[in-house]
């Protein structure tokens, strides 16, 4: 007979397969946290016009923000279960999120994100409720702590877009 310690072992490892929704959901946001890493880089890169210092330190911001969340999910990943994706094909099979395209308007690049956000914010949700479903505190906790983050980049981009000031002419 398996000793106690043994038979709780198997039985997380199993509840935690890769093939488990909840882990899938985490590995989706490690590979959306890149993504959108890479995206607001670019939109940081590609600014310009009346409002390219604050557009270009807050597309910054984000990165950094978004960044420090890769690391957070992938080790929550282990510590419930197996490797998390790293590889870049990995990432771009498994994001649920665009990637930026060249060649927009600096209303576009705000517009995209702001979509890609709102993606973001609906999956990590779901994943708080599956987290919960679960009984994954830990999860629960991780979503719900992240997605204030992007709530709050969304809000921001959001207003933004809302807002008939004249910087976001047809020309930009």
């Amino acid at each position: 007979m398996p000793n106690k310690s043994a038979v709780l072992v198997a039985e997380t490892s199993r509840e935690n397969a890769a093939d488990n929704p909840l882990v899938q959901i985490l590995q989706k946001q490690v590979a959306n946290a890149f993504v959108l890493y890479s995206n607001y880089k670019h939109y940081h890169w590609q600014t310009f016009g009346p409002l390219f210092r604050d557009l270009h330190v807050m597309f910054d911001e984000f990165a950094e923000a978004v960044l420090a969340t890769v690391d957070e999910f992938a080790e929550r990943i282990r510590m419930i279960g197996p490797d998390p994706i790293y590889s870049q094909q990995q990432v771009l099979d498994t994001a649920s999120v665009e990637v930026a395209r060249q060649g927009k308007r600096i209303r576009d690049m705000i517009q995209e994100a702001d979509e890609n956000l709102l993606v973001v914010i609906r999956e990590m949700r779901r994943g708080a409720r599956v987290a919960d479903e679960a009984d994954d505190p830990g999860s629960v906790d991780l979503f719900s702590k992240v997605v204030q983050i992007h709530e709050k980049h969304e809000w921001w981009l959001r207003d933004m877009l809302k807002k008939d000031d004249g910087f976001f002419d047809a020309k930009h």
